[in-house]
């Protein structure tokens, strides 16, 4: 084992591009980036030309080849950011979501288990693990209790990684965050990026559910900012299990939301079209309390709301070719 040799599953995501950039910020880190998608736009916009970067195509689904890979790169750190991540997705395709964000989870803490115990494991969770809100806000002594199969994967999952920790002395932590926005997002299931793309291209974004569901909205450089200082801590600490929210100050509809883009894009007359069919598999409002990781860890959000978004929108302008 190296502590200096990292594995990120999921890399290609908005996530895990993020996250990379910033482990590549210290010379020493080796990272090995992990992602089943060969999308060759994901690569090009990745724009990390660096040494120490390694891209390996697989799946955190077949344990054999994951643990041969975790063991012949001497991995100390795993960033397990891979998964199933849409609402929708997930009530499509129940099983898949199941295999890969709980089995898939499954896969990585037994090859930790069977390597090296001191490996330290960070679990990208959710806002979502914790169900529908009760009170005004999730704290992280919250009970996971998710309805919808996304949902129940990750409060799934969550509790997974608990175990793995009381039960067989795993270093784990886990990061539950609210929504996540930026640059280099291709899903264009995603409200941000399909409501940016649309604006710019003329054209009525189309809103799945009602309008009316609340989330936190985080800039995606916060939250990898987040999940790297879980990291130095996890190896300067002997402490097993971490569990953090992240969440914003921005806590709003998903009318809102769209409302400032589009004033953002300077295209005010085109209105959403509401479908609202999805609505009654998705929680109606979410609002994370994350005064634990401010006082423990010293972290924040520092973007706005508006700051980022605007460099989210130019990056969309100036990558407007890449979605036809």
């Amino acid at each position: 084992m190296n502590i200096k040799n990292i594995l990120v599953t999921g890399g290609f995501g908005i996530l895990g591009r993020s996250v990379i950039k910033q482990l590549l910020l210290d010379k020493k880190n080796k990272v090995f980036l992990l992602d089943r998608s060969s999308n060759k736009k994901k690569i090009s916009t990745l724009k990390l030309k660096s040494k120490n970067l390694k891209v390996i195509r697989g799946d955190f689904k077949k344990y054999k080849a994951l643990f041969k890979l975790m063991k012949n790169k001497k991995i100390g750190t795993v960033f397990h950011l891979g998964a199933v991540t849409q609402v929708i997705d997930a009530y499509k395709s129940p099983i898949e979501t199941f295999e890969c964000n709980i089995d898939g989870t499954i896969n990585i803490l037994e090859a930790i288990r069977n390597l090296n115990k001191n490996i330290v494991f960070i679990y990208s969770s959710s806002d979502k693990a914790y169900g529908e809100l009760k009170e005004k806000e999730y704290f992280e002594d919250h009970q996971l209790k998710g309805d919808f199969p996304y949902d129940v994967s990750k409060s799934a999952s969550d509790l997974v990684c608990q175990s793995y920790v009381k039960t067989y002395g795993l270093r784990v932590g886990i990061i539950r965050s609210g929504n996540i926005y930026g640059p280099g997002d291709y899903n264009m299931n995603r409200l941000v990026p399909h409501v940016i793309i649309s604006s710019l291209k003329n054209k009525k974004s189309v809103l799945r559910s009602n309008g009316k569901l609340i989330r936190d909205y985080i800039y995606v450089d916060d939250v990898s900012r987040a999940y790297v200082l879980l990291m130095k801590e996890m190896l300067k600490k002997k402490k097993k299990l971490y569990i953090y929210n992240l969440g914003s100050k921005e806590n709003l509809t998903v009318l809102q939301l769209v409302k400032l883009i589009v004033q953002k894009i300077k295209n005010n007359a085109l209105k959403p079209k509401i479908l609202d069919n999805t609505t009654r598999i998705e929680i109606k409002r979410q609002k994370l309390n994350y005064s634990k990781i401010n006082r423990e860890l010293g972290w924040k959000p520092l973007w706005t709301l508006g700051k980022a978004l605007e460099v989210t929108i130019d990056w969309y302008k100036n990558n407007l070719k890449l979605f036809k």
